[in-house]
């Protein structure tokens, strides 16, 4: 009886490891997402500007006892637009919603509220440092931070109803049985 080399196996045992891993990588949540190294810890302090006519983002809210979302948003972001009526419901559904508008124009930012709503219970503005310090790479961004001000989840890319039925909900629930 011959005897099968042990290299006639290596190649296919090759193939089906590298399949398992792409696998793994296709079958994610979101493929594109990166992890957030802030999960579980007390969101950034960074002072944030204002935008003229709304009431001002003040980050002793973050540690203010409620459950609430932190959406870094701007004019110029399609998927913005596309979010922004559900952020709208959540806010009239009474959750708090802290907006961060990340390297817009002020008057740009104050027509889209006036076109689409202002969701936001308050506002900062952002030429780029509080995003940085919160490890947002594009807008919209949506952070739901617990009473104590510890970040619990975090969102790239617009808050659907998809999203919010299969991360944002459970997110919600988690952060407000701390």
């Amino acid at each position: 009886m011959a005897r099968i080399s042990p290299l006639i196996i290596l190649p296919p045992a090759i193939f089906a490891a590298l399949a398992g891993l792409f696998a793994a990588g296709m079958l994610r949540d979101n493929p594109d997402e990166l992890p957030s190294a802030l999960i579980g810890r007390a969101a950034p302090l960074t002072e944030t500007g204002s935008l003229p006519g709304k009431t001002p983002f003040d980050v002793s809210a973050l540690a203010d006892g409620e459950v609430k979302l932190v959406n870094f948003w701007a004019s110029w972001c399609a998927p913005c637009r596309v979010e922004h009526p559900n952020l709208a419901a959540l806010a009239e559904d009474g959750l708090p919603v802290y907006g961060i508008n990340y390297k817009d124009d002020p008057e740009k930012a104050a027509a889209f509220l006036a076109e689409l709503g202002d969701p936001y219970a308050a506002i900062g503005t952002d030429d780029g440092q509080v995003a940085r310090d919160w490890g947002v790479y594009g807008v919209p961004e949506t952070f739901v931070v617990d009473g104590e001000g510890r970040i619990v989840e975090r969102m790239a890319g617009p808050v659907t109803q998809r999203a919010i039925q299969g991360r944002l909900n459970p997110a919600l629930e988690k952060a407000a049985s701390r």
